[in-house]
């Protein structure tokens, strides 16, 4: 049985989010900075372990705001943003700073923030993922990575991985935790380098 992920990706300017996505899809990096200004939509499909998994991976554009939930208070054409289409539909939030940037981190703090405060009351939270890419830039890092990682798991309650796009370093672990966030059962008892090392191998995990 197929089951379709719906995937978030959100974070400021400049912090790699989209370098992440096509790092993951094709195993490729560029060094050249294309700014994101429209909603990029990707649908592959991953095998793990012998089960397809389809995902919807959405990679918006840097947001000022979450769109609310929709109530009398809130505008339709607020709702209808076409920068923020599906972002409120997703099954998981991937929020991805620059570890050598301050304001990005505090970007995706006021995004996380807004994202728990429009929840609809009653809905189960969706899972949200912090990413700290650049980790190959590691000797310019504004915040240690414990005060973060302790910040995030203790009192965020969210998941918590570094990552270097351009080296292709824990892209694959990341998308492979984010598969056990939003409660894929045959992910969950696998331990996570056996599925990281089976990901290598072209008949175990296939993107389309």
């Amino acid at each position: 049985m197929v089951a379709t992920f719906k995937i978030a990706v959100l974070g400021a300017q400049g912090v790699g989010k989209s370098a992440i996505v096509r790092q993951f899809l094709y195993n490729e990096f560029s060094e050249v900075c294309v700014p994101t200004t429209a909603r990029r939509v990707y649908l592959p499909a991953v095998v793990m372990n012998g089960h397809v998994h389809d995902l919807q991976i959405m990679d918006f554009p840097p947001i000022t705001a979450f769109p609310p939930a929709l109530t009398p208070l809130c505008t339709l054409q607020e709702w209808a943003d076409v920068c923020c289409r599906g972002l409120r539909s997703v099954h998981a939030y991937i929020l991805v700073y620059d570890i050598c940037c301050f304001d990005s981190f505090e970007y995706i703090k006021t995004i996380r923030q807004q994202i728990l405060e429009t929840r609809v009351i009653g809905t189960s939270e969706t899972p949200i993922i912090i990413v700290g890419n650049k980790r190959d830039l590691q000797r310019g890092r504004v915040i240690p990575r414990w005060n973060v990682s302790n910040l995030v798991k203790k009192t965020w309650k969210c998941g918590y991985i570094e990552c270097s796009a351009k080296y292709n370093w824990h892209i694959l672990l990341l998308f492979s935790e984010l598969l056990k966030s939003v409660g894929c059962a045959r992910c969950k008892h696998v331990h996570t380098t056996i599925r990281f090392q089976g990901a290598l191998r072209r008949n175990r995990c296939t993107i389309m």
